[in-house]
């Protein structure tokens, strides 16, 4: 804090956060947020997450509390962040054994055609908001490591059938994509000592209409005791203010 009094007294600290916009610019999803106290903080590695909404406050409490939760929501509303960092903190504090991310691999409204390489180079693109999640809470180092010993899996949804996943936190991103049949043998991979987290945007399925299954799985699962539903809105969103007004009106 003294050294960045001096900065401010000699005017270094103006030339500094100048090129810190510049990289934050360049370089986004660093973990950095408008509203930080303390601009100069690198927040990626920071193993506390609090909740920005009470949307969010809901859907955390219900992660602890249920083995199986829904978190239906618009972009933006953190569904899947809140999750892999529940799931991260799971792991770290020994409570389970392992990660399992998954996630259907469907464009979102254009095809890319066939891609190259083994199958983890193929469905890189697809996984990718996985990993940044991960990228978040873990450091580099930490990630390959645990994903080297096969404590965090990242898994396509076709891969999944005939498995069961016991002593391991799921989450299901973008279910959105997922068909009833798809979600259906999902849920059903549900184990002992586990939990899974099912997330997704039911208002922007890139499948063709009607074949989405998410919202028809929620509506029935919500009568369940021991299953959490919870339902995000615009007010949740802690992205760019201007993506919840927008929502407002597409």
């Amino acid at each position: 804090m003294a050294k960045r009094a001096a900065k401010r007294r000699t005017g270094e600290f103006n030339a500094d956060h100048y090129e810190q916009e510049k990289v934050r610019a360049l370089f986004p999803g660093t973990g950095w947020s408008p509203d930080e106290v303390d601009p100069m903080r690198d927040q990626r590695y920071v193993k506390n997450v609090k909740p920005r909404s009470d949307g969010q406050a809901k859907l955390m409490q219900a992660i602890d509390e249920h083995n199986l939760v829904m978190a239906l929501g618009p972009a933006g509303t953190g569904k899947t962040y809140l999750a892999v960092a529940k799931a991260v903190e799971a792991l770290e504090a020994g409570e389970i054994g392992r990660i399992v991310l998954s996630r259907p691999a469907v464009e979102a409204g254009e095809s890319i055609g066939f891609l190259p390489g083994a199958m983890e180079e193929k469905l890189a693109p697809y996984l990718r908001p996985l990993y940044d999640a991960l990228a978040d809470r873990l450091s580099p180092k930490r990630l390959k490591a645990l994903m080297a010993e096969g404590l965090i899996e990242i898994a396509p949804i076709a891969y999944m059938r005939g498995r069961t996943l016991n002593n391991a936190f799921i989450v299901v991103d973008e279910a959105q994509n997922c068909t009833y049949g798809q979600l259906k043998m999902l849920l059903t991979r549900l184990g002992w000592n586990s939990t899974m987290i099912v997330t997704g945007d039911p208002a922007q399925t890139d499948l063709l209409p009607d074949l989405s299954g998410l919202k028809d799985i929620a509506d029935r699962l919500e009568a369940l005791e021991n299953v959490a539903v919870c339902r995000l809105d615009a007010k949740d969103i802690v992205r760019h203010p201007l993506v919840a007004d927008m929502l407002n009106v597409l």
